[in-house]
């Protein structure tokens, strides 16, 4: 049974820096595209960046592009997105999202596993 648990959200200043987690089970995060999105309040979900399931190749939301970075480690089959310099406008609640398809994408319906989220709040 494929599961993703997310895990690493909390409170952080702005300018700040935080990694999420995204513990997979059931499937090797090395096999499968990762994806990374956010939805805010009365917002929809935003996809933030993703690394594909053949080449390793990553992709980044304009808004986080430079300050986000999105990795994998197969021994412990977890993804993590790394996320420097916060602003308050990346408070959301953060999903990792997972899918055997070929490639990846910023789009959640190319995704077929979902974690539960995360909360992370950039605030001083």
């Amino acid at each position: 049974q494929v599961q993703l648990v997310e895990s690493g959200g909390g409170l952080v200043q702005p300018g700040g820096s935080l990694r999420l987690s995204c513990a997979a089970s059931g499937f090797t995060v090395d096999y499968y595209a990762i994806g990374w999105f956010r939805q805010a309040p009365g917002k929809e979900r935003e996809g933030v960046s993703c690394i594909s399931s053949s080449d390793d190749s990553t992709t980044y939301a304009d808004s986080v592009k430079g300050r986000f970075t999105i990795s994998r480690d197969n021994a412990e089959n977890t993804a993590y997105p790394q996320m420097n310099s916060l602003k308050s406008e990346d408070t959301a609640v953060y999903y990792c999202a997972a899918t055997a398809r070929d490639g990846s994408s910023l789009h959640p319906k190319f995704y077929d596993y979902w974690g539960q989220g995360t909360q992370v709040t950039v605030s001083s």
